[in-house]
C-alpha cells in the first residue's frame, strides 16, 4: 500500500496488557515513519523508580511517596538503531530491560491508577504527540490522552494467549517464572486496569476493536491497511 505520509495523524492504540500493542505499535510507525510513544513503558518507569526508590516495599504501595517522587523522575525516549526502536530512559539512565520484569508488572496497575502519576504523564504524554505523525499505545489513549485523535484502535486477546505470549518473552530473557503465575498477573491487571477509579481501561465509542489471538503480524498489518485507508479517505 502507497502511504500518503503529507497527511500526519494521531493513532491512539488502547487495549489489555500482552496483546502485542507494542509491537503492533512499533511496525506502524516504521510503516508510516511516524514516532512511537510506548505510554505503557512511561508508567512502567515510574513503578520501577518507585521499586527502587522504597515507595514500594513489602508489597506495599505507599502512594504519597510516589507522588513525592514524581518531581524527580524525567522520563525520555532514545532511538536504538540496533533494535530499530526506541529505548526509554529514566533520569538519563536505560531502563528499557528493567521495567519488563513480573515484580514491575505486579505494580504497575496500582501506581499507573494514582491521580497525579496520571496528570503528569498524561501531560507529557500530549505534549509528544501534539505535532501529530504519532503511533501511541496504552490504556486510555483513546479516550483521555488523544480523545481526538483520528484513528483509535481497540486490541484484546484470550487472556491464556496473552500469557502465553508474555510467559515466552520472560523465559527467553532467562525469568524464572511459571505459565500460572502469568496467567494469573494477566487477570489481575485486566481487572485493575477496568476496575481502577482514574481513567480505567475502555473503549472509546468510536474505536475499531481488533482481536488478535490467532492472527501473525503480517495478517494485523494488512487489517490496519485497510482501516488506515479508510481514515484518510474521510479526511
Amino acid at each position: 500500500m502507497e502511504y500518503n505520509k503529507r497527511q500526519k495523524i494521531v493513532i491512539a492504540l488502547d487495549g489489555f496488557s500482552s496483546c502485542g500493542k507494542s509491537t503492533f505499535a512499533k511496525a506502524i510507525a516504521a510503516r508510516l515513519g511516524y514516532i512511537f510513544i510506548d505510554t505503557g513503558a512511561m508508567y512502567r518507569s515510574v513503578t520501577l523508580y518507585a521499586l527502587e526508590n522504597g515507595a514500594i516495599c513489602n508489597g506495599i504501595v505507599d502512594e504519597d511517596a510516589i507522588i513525592g517522587l514524581l518531581d524527580q523522575i524525567s522520563i525520555t525516549f532514545r532511538f536504538n538503531p540496533m533494535r530499530g526502536a526506541s529505548d526509554i530512559y529514566v533520569n538519563g539512565d536505560l531502563v528499557e530491560g528493567k521495567i519488563r520484569t513480573i515484580e514491575v508488572s505486579n505494580f504497575v496497575s496500582a501506581v499507573s491508577s494514582i491521580a497525579q502519576v496520571r496528570e503528569k504523564l498524561v501531560a507529557m504524554q500530549q505534549q509528544m504527540g501534539a505535532a501529530r505523525g504519532v503511533v501511541m499505545d496504552g490504556r486510555d489513549i483513546g479516550t483521555v490522552v488523544f480523545p481526538d485523535a483520528e484513528l483509535k484502535i481497540f486490541m484484546t486477546a484470550d487472556p491464556k494467549v496473552r500469557a502465553e505470549r508474555r510467559y515466552a518473552e520472560l523465559k527467553a530473557k532467562g525469568d524464572n517464572v511459571s505459565f500460572d503465575e502469568i496467567l494469573e498477573n494477566v487477570i489481575s491487571r485486566d481487572h485493575a486496569d477496568m476496575n481502577r477509579a482514574i481513567s480505567p481501561l475502555r473503549q472509546a465509542e468510536d474505536a475499531i476493536v481488533l482481536d488478535n489471538s490467532y492472527m501473525s503480524v503480517d495478517e494485523q498489518m494488512e487489517w490496519f491497511d485497510n482501516e488506515y485507508k479508510k481514515v484518510l479517505n474521510n479526511l
